[in-house]
């Protein structure tokens, strides 16, 4: 067994799931040679957890998010993507928490995280399309298979490790 296996290589889809998503970020930089996206990082402070989604196009369970798009603020793509992944509406700014540089997607992607402390969520996330799963996870009871940055993130915030540059 390879000791410097990639920890993320489990989370890279393979067959038509993979060549679907490669094939989607390739007409992504097609329309957009410059990619910005943003992730939230929503905290229930009253269950001290974490509201994850798991699509239904890439494995594992991450924080929501997307694309900022063309005429977009970072903000207002955050608050579009929470309300599509989640039905969550912010109810006070979010906090710019780090941006990084994600070098796994191409040379030219970066990401910024967000913290949300004050929101509301109208309904629990139902599944479809876009979305296979939806809902807030204990901090200290995650659950399996969720991706190897969205536990970097989460170590970040909550675990007083050093905010990495990458993605």
């Amino acid at each position: 067994m390879n000791d410097r296996a990639d920890p993320e290589e489990a989370f890279r889809q393979t067959g038509w799931p993979g060549l679907r998503a490669r094939l989607f970020h390739f007409y992504f930089l097609l329309r957009r040679p410059m990619t910005l996206g943003v992730r939230g990082l929503v905290y229930d402070r009253a269950s001290n957890s974490v509201f994850l989604i798991r699509h239904t196009y890439v494995p594992g369970w991450q924080l929501p998010g997307g694309g900022v798009e063309i005429g977009e603020t970072l903000e207002e793509a955050l608050a579009r993507e929470l309300a599509e992944e989640g039905n969550i509406a912010l109810t006070a700014p979010p906090v710019l928490k780090s941006m990084h540089f994600n070098r796994r997607s191409s040379k030219r992607d970066h990401v910024g995280l967000y913290l949300i402390e004050a929101f509301s969520q109208t309904a629990p996330k139902r599944p479809d399309h876009e979305i296979a799963e939806a809902g807030f996870f204990p901090i200290d009871s995650l659950p399996g298979g969720t991706t190897p940055a969205t536990l970097r993130r989460i170590g970040e915030i909550f675990g007083g490790v050093r905010i990495s540059a990458y993605w």
